[in-house]
């Protein structure tokens, strides 16, 4: 049970999905994800997403969300909470929704209960701690211990760092001129939040745009423009959001035993690859 679907979630889902695990997200009635082209949350909205041949599904309760991950698919489930689940209770528990504190993730949660980055103490409210920070320790599985700190500026890609992220600049409803994959030059308005322009901070492809008709406050991210240039790049997952998965993965595998792929899954994996 992954809480949360964005970007980093979905890349956990892959690696999950793809050892045979049947997963279910979580996620809030109007997710905020920016990178929507590569994040199961979209299914909130749009009933179902492809990324890279993993479909996630909308579905309206816990009996449907097992039903569906069951045979293959990723359930997204809107439930802010831990739903009550009785014998359905998961054996790995992520919390993937990249608050950099601990909302109300507990270490009893499930058998297994693995967080991304910053905000959690292995060995306290949680088993294993992900490392989501860019660098040599990216990925990287802490049993004990913290994440770095959240530094509040994004690694640099292409060059860039901070001025990559679009961010609103007034409260607002969110509205756009572009779309995920259009290729801007520098300067040129993006959209609007309110009564205020949003513009494109230089020349790059639109990786990503917060879903149109969003309320959003100033200063939240609610865009992202990369200055490499590769529309195609907008459909995969990062290798961010890859390694990051792969640590999950790891921690979930250091307390579980290894699952078996059912025929389901690995006929959906040959179609896949």
């Amino acid at each position: 049970m992954l809480r949360g679907g964005g970007d980093l979630a979905t890349g956990v889902a892959w690696h999950l999905t793809r050892q045979g695990w049947p997963v279910v997200v979580l996620e809030l009635p109007e997710p905020l994800a920016v990178r929507r082209t590569v994040s199961l949350s979209t299914a909130v909205a749009d009933g179902e997403i492809i990324v890279q041949g993993m479909k996630g599904v909308r579905v309206e309760s816990i009996t449907q969300a097992l039903a569906v991950a069951g045979q293959g698919d990723v359930a997204v489930l809107v439930a802010p909470a831990l739903p009550p689940l009785g014998h359905a209770q998961p054996d790995v528990v992520v919390d993937a929704r990249m608050a950099k504190r601990n909302i109300d993730t507990a270490i009893d949660d499930a058998e297994s209960v693995v967080a991304l980055g910053p905000g959690f103490t292995a060995g306290v409210d949680c088993h294993a701690v992900v490392e989501t920070m860019r660098g040599p320790s990216l990925g990287r599985v802490i049993r004990s211990g913290q994440a770095q700190p959240d530094t509040g500026t994004p690694a640099e890609i292409g060059g860039r760092s901070a001025d990559r992220v679009v961010r609103a600049p007034a409260d607002g409803t969110v509205e756009w001129r572009v779309g995920i994959g259009d290729l801007v030059a520098g300067g040129r308005p993006l959209g609007e939040v309110g009564d205020a322009t949003v513009r494109a901070p230089f020349d790059g492809v639109v990786r990503g745009a917060i879903r149109a008709g969003t309320r959003v406050p100033a200063g939240l991210k609610i865009g992202d423009v990369d200055p490499r240039a590769d529309p195609a790049a907008c459909w995969k997952i990062s290798d961010k959001a890859l390694a990051v998965g792969n640590g999950a993965l790891e921690a979930v595998l250091g307390r579980l035993q290894w699952p078996v792929l059912t025929a389901s899954h690995s006929h959906r994996l040959a179609e896949a690859d």
